[in-house]
């Protein structure tokens, strides 16, 4: 049984025009696509914030993030920077896609594209409590690498 969608307002800017408002491919799609509101020559090594001409109202308690599509990771070495992105439920200007070429050839962004994917998630607040000591665990300070390969 499918859960409930919780509702996000979306602002629609002047260079969105045209373009569809995020959504899913699928039934079982847990991002939404978002397309690209410009068009721009991603060149080797580079990266870019690419416009979508879209601004959102997320509700509190949540976040968006957003993830690399994997088609445009595996045949172009496209991908998305800070992955994942989260864009805070108090922040109201234009998503940004942070995108990077990690491929062998320059990438043409066409408005129109499908450059990311988002995905609404709960957020659980944290409250820190500085404390004088922590407990022990197996692993204790080993840090990267320290459980095997």
């Amino acid at each position: 049984m499918p859960s409930p969608r919780t509702e996000v307002r979306v602002k629609r800017l002047n260079h969105g025009a045209g373009l569809p408002t995020p959504d899913y491919a699928t039934s079982g799609a847990a991002g939404m696509d978002i397309c690209a509101a410009e068009t721009l020559n991603l060149r080797v090594g580079r990266r870019h914030a690419v416009a979508t001409g879209f601004a959102f109202a997320i509700p509190e308690g949540f976040e968006i993030q957003v993830r690399p599509r994997s088609g445009l990771a595996l045949k172009h070495g496209i991908t998305c920077l800070n992955t994942p992105g989260t864009i805070d439920s108090d922040y109201r200007g234009e998503v940004k896609v942070i995108l990077a070429n990690l491929g062998e050839d320059d990438f043409m962004i066409n408005k129109g594209d499908r450059i990311a994917q988002i995905v609404l998630a709960p957020v659980t607040m944290a409250a820190m409590v500085e404390v004088e000591d922590i407990d022990s665990t197996v692993r204790g300070t080993g840090g990267f690498g320290s459980t095997g390969v």
